[in-house]
């Protein structure tokens, strides 16, 4: 496969896309943190494992480990339908509800919303199977 093939293949600009998202995550759970325990923590090397106690700090931590759940195997798909190719466009589909829920779960995570955070959730996930069902078949 050439690598024209790949940079035009709409599976990169995902993973660019999702690597924002990534970064949102990463600033998000890091304001609340630094602000809560201040900035010579974040700095330093933490050596005494404080962590910040403060809801929207904790809410953002776990936003954040709750993501890194799912990203591995989003990428994985994604370079493999980049790959592979995605006749039916239904593993681009799949790719698109994985990012939307992935976004909105930010703000409904933050916010404390339960139960339709978890409805966002599943749909991420039947995202993923959508991406997979794609690969496999």
């Amino acid at each position: 496969m050439e690598a024209a093939v790949l940079v035009a293949s709409p599976f990169v600009a995902l993973v660019g896309y999702s690597v924002l998202l990534l970064l949102l995550h990463i600033g998000l759970q890091s304001v609340p943190a630094t602000l809560e325990l201040g900035s010579a923590w974040n700095a330093g090397p933490r050596d005494d494992e404080k962590k910040p106690s403060g809801a929207l700090a904790g809410r953002a931590r776990r936003a954040f480990a709750n993501f890194r759940e799912t990203y591995p195997a989003f990428i994985g798909l994604a370079l493999s339908l980049a790959i592979v190719g995605d006749p039916s466009g239904w593993g681009l589909t799949g790719a698109w509800i994985w990012f939307a829920c992935r976004l909105v779960y930010i703000p409904l995570y933050l916010a404390g919303i339960p139960y339709v955070r978890s409805l966002v959730w599943v749909g991420s996930v039947v995202g993923l199977c959508t991406m997979l069902s794609t690969v496999l078949f």
